[in-house]
C-alpha cells in the first residue's frame, strides 16, 4: 500500500457561509455580471472570518452554468478581485443544478486527504445577463473570413452574410437530447408520479412561510450580504398561501390533461452567488472557530431520462437523487428516520413531491415534514443554479448548529442532464 493511501481521512468542517440575496431575473441585479455576484459573496466570507491575510484559504473553487466567455477563469478571476489573498489558487468547475455542491465537495475531499487545511467552495448565476450566442450561418462565415488568405477573400465570405444571420441565438432551458423545457419534463415525472396540485401548492406555500420566519429570527444573519439595495431575497412572498397559488394558470405540461404546475410551485429564474467556508479542525481550533456541521458523506448519480420518461417518469430527468440517496444512505448505514433535517432543492414543488415518493418506493421511511426544507427552500429564495448547492450547505449547517445539540441533515440537490448531487451534515 502506498504511504498515501495508508492515511486516514479526515473530518471536513462547515465553518460558516456566505450569500448575496438571491433577485428575480431582469430585476436588481440585472446589470451585475456572475464575477461581480461571486465576489460580493466571497467579501461577505472573508470579511466575517477574517481571512485577507496570506495564505488563510487554500484555494477556492466555484463555478456557472450561464458563463461568457469572458467568465472562462470565473473563479480564479474572482479571487483576484475580492479581499481574499491574490495567491490563492482558484479553478472552476460545473455540473448544471448540483454545482454548487459538487465544489463543496471538491474542496472537502482535498481538506479530508490532508492535501489542504481550508478552501471556499460556491457559485454563481445571472439569467439576466446570459451569454447570446453568435448565429451558428454566421459563425461559420466569419471563421471562413478570418481564414481568407487575402482582402478579396475575406469580403467575398462576408458577401454571403444576410439579416437573418443576425439573429443571435438566445439560450434556452431545454435539454440537447430531447428538446423539452426542465419544466416540460418535470411535468411528465408529476403525472407519472400522480403529484396532485394541491400539494405542490402546499409545500410551495411552506417554503415561503419557513423562509420568511427564518429571517425574522435571524437566521441569515450571518450568512446574507445585502447587495445592490437587496437585503432579502427578492423572490420571497410571506403572504403566500394555498389559496393564493390555486388561482394561477399552469405553465408547464399543458399537452396533457389536468396540468398541475403553475410559476407558484415551479422556481422563478434568478440572480445570485453563494459561498462556504470548509476546513480541517486543526484550522478552525487554531483561529477559534467552531464548526457548525461536518461533512460525513456525499454521493452522485444519474438516470436515463431520455428513455426513462418515455418508459413512464419514474427515471425522469430531475429523478437521479431517488438513487443517489438510498446508495449514500446504505453506504453510511444509516436510515431517513436518522435525521433530524432534510434538505431537498426545490426545483419544482411537483419534483421534491416525486422525489420523496421514489424514496418510499425504494424502502426508506416517509420524511417527517416537519424537518423537510426547515427553513425554506428555491421556490421562496429563488434559483440562481451554480449557487443553490453552496446555499443549502450553508443553510443546514447553520440549522444544525441552531439546534445546540448532536443533529443530522440530508442533502438532495437534482440537476440538468438527469443528474443528482447528495451529501450528508453532521453536528456531534
Amino acid at each position: 500500500m502506498s504511504p498515501l493511501a495508508a492515511q486516514p481521512t479526515r473530518r471536513v468542517a462547515v465553518i460558516g457561509g456566505a450569500r448575496v440575496p438571491f433577485a428575480r431575473s431582469d430585476g436588481p441585479y440585472a446589470t451585475a455580471s456572475n464575477q461581480e455576484m461571486l465576489t460580493a459573496a466571497l467579501d461577505g466570507l472573508v470579511g466575517r472570518y477574517g481571512l485577507q491575510e496570506p495564505g488563510a484559504v487554500g484555494e477556492f473553487v466555484a463555478g456557472a452554468v450561464l458563463k461568457h466567455s469572458r467568465d472562462f477563469n470565473l473563479a480564479r478571476e474572482t479571487v483576484l478581485g475580492s479581499a481574499l489573498d491574490p495567491r490563492t489558487p482558484a479553478y472552476d468547475i460545473q455540473q448544471a443544478c448540483g454545482t454548487g455542491l459538487q465544489a463543496v465537495i471538491a474542496a472537502a475531499n482535498k481538506i479530508a486527504l490532508g492535501q489542504t487545511e481550508s478552501a471556499i467552495a460556491g457559485g454563481a448565476d445571472t439569467a439576466s445577463d446570459a451569454p447570446l450566442g453568435v448565429n451558428d450561418r454566421l459563425r461559420h462565415i466569419l471563421l471562413e473570413a478570418r481564414r481568407a488568405k487575402s482582402l478579396g477573400g475575406r469580403a467575398k465570405a462576408l458577401a454571403k452574410i444576410r439579416p437573418g444571420h443576425l439573429v443571435p441565438d438566445i439560450p434556452r432551458n431545454a435539454e440537447p437530447r430531447t428538446g423539452l423545457s426542465m419544466g416540460e419534463h418535470a411535468a411528465v415525472t408529476a403525472r407519472a408520479w400522480g403529484i396532485a396540485r394541491e400539494d405542490q401548492d402546499e409545500l410551495a406555500a411552506t417554503s415561503h412561510r419557513r423562509l420568511a420566519d427564518a429571517y425574522e429570527r435571524g437566521l441569515f444573519r450571518d450568512l446574507v450580504v445585502p447587495f445592490r439595495g437587496l437585503a432579502r431575497d427578492q423572490n420571497l412572498r410571506p403572504g403566500s398561501t394555498v389559496e393564493k397559488l390555486a388561482a394561477l394558470k399552469p405553465v408547464f405540461g399543458l399537452s396533457g390533461a389536468e396540468p398541475t404546475m403553475t410559476a407558484g410551485n415551479s422556481t422563478p429564474l434568478t440572480d445570485g452567488a453563494a459561498t462556504v467556508l470548509l476546513a480541517s479542525e486543526e484550522w478552525a481550533e487554531a483561529r477559534g472557530l467552531e464548526p457548525l456541521a461536518y461533512l460525513t458523506a456525499y454521493e452522485t448519480a444519474a438516470v436515463d431520462f431520455v428513455g426513462g420518461d418515455a418508459a413512464g417518469g419514474e427515471d425522469g430527468l430531475l429523478m437521479a437523487p431517488a438513487y443517489a440517496v438510498p446508495r449514500m444512505l446504505e453506504r453510511a448505514g444509516l436510515g431517513i428516520e436518522d435525521f433530524d433535517l432534510v434538505e431537498i432543492h426545490e426545483a419544482f414543488a411537483s419534483q421534491v413531491l416525486a422525489t420523496l415518493a421514489a424514496w418510499e418506493k425504494r424502502g426508506l421511511a416517509p420524511v417527517d415534514r416537519a424537518r423537510l426544507n426547515a427553513a425554506g427552500s428555491s421556490l421562496a429564495t429563488g434559483h440562481p443554479f451554480a449557487a443553490t448547492g453552496a446555499r443549502v450547505v450553508a443553510t443546514l449547517a447553520t440549522l444544525l448548529a441552531e439546534r445546540e445539540g448532536p443533529g443530522r441533515g440530508l442533502i438532495s440537490v437534482c440537476a440538468a442532464g438527469g443528474q443528482g448531487v447528495t451529501a450528508i451534515l453532521e453536528r456531534t
